[in-house]
């Protein structure tokens, strides 16, 4: 019987292993579909990648799906499995927000003004930083290993950075002589865009507070 459940205990901890190498995956095409196409917005990669993100996300949902059945097979108490799958599910809404900047960009056909390349590269290069933190911080937890805290105070201010940009990338577009359309168009990318460090910084809180909770 303890042969049993500390094999799909070990299982577990495999699957929680796959969603992240895949949420990676799935970070690292979203990246490279907006750099390639940020100043050629009907180029053909990004259609490609486009399609290698939603591959990924698709995987992490099979993966979650995985995991619930798993844990629901009595691999672990109540309290822990409501912890791990609030985990995951904070995890897998980082992915839901890539879309949508991708699905904006495809099908509302942005054109995203020369002027404004730097900042929405620096945006996008700084909440994916968050979110690569975020995995080493999720797997340092499942892993039972110190420094929880020290991921999440980088997070904050990874998240407090990409809020700053947000702003500031917000005032210039509206202080542009663009078409007031357009102004719309770019601020709501742009928040959605922001959402992503948002939500890295409410999940690794999440992980710091589970991590707390181990202790006691």
């Amino acid at each position: 019987m303890f042969k049993i459940f500390f094999k799909k205990e070990n299982r577990l901890e495999e699957l929680i292993y796959k969603y992240l190498e895949n949420f990676q995956l799935i970070y690292e095409n979203f990246e490279k579909a907006v750099f390639s196409c940020i100043s050629e917005p009907h180029c053909k990669e990004f259609n490609f990648l486009k399609e290698q993100t939603d591959k990924y996300e698709s995987k992490v949902d099979d993966i979650i799906e995985e995991i619930n059945d798993l844990m629901y097979g009595k691999v672990l108490i109540p309290d822990s499995r409501e912890d791990i799958m609030n985990l995951l599910h904070g995890l897998d809404k980082i992915p839901g927000y890539l879309e949508i900047v991708l699905f904006m960009m495809q099908y509302q056909k942005l054109v995203i003004p020369e002027k404004f390349f730097k900042d929405i590269q620096d945006l996008i290069k700084v909440s994916l930083e968050a979110c690569e933190i975020l995995s080493k911080q999720v797997v340092g937890f499942i892993k039972k290993e110190t420094g929880t805290r020290a991921f999440m105070n980088t997070i904050d201010k990874h998240e407090s950075h990409c809020d700053y940009i947000e702003k500031k990338l917000i005032q210039k577009i509206f202080t542009s002589n663009i078409d007031p359309f357009v102004k719309l168009q770019l601020k709501e990318l742009v928040i959605c865009m922001g959402d992503i460090s948002d939500q890295a910084d409410r999940v690794s809180k999440m992980v710091n507070i589970l991590s707390m909770k181990r202790r006691v």
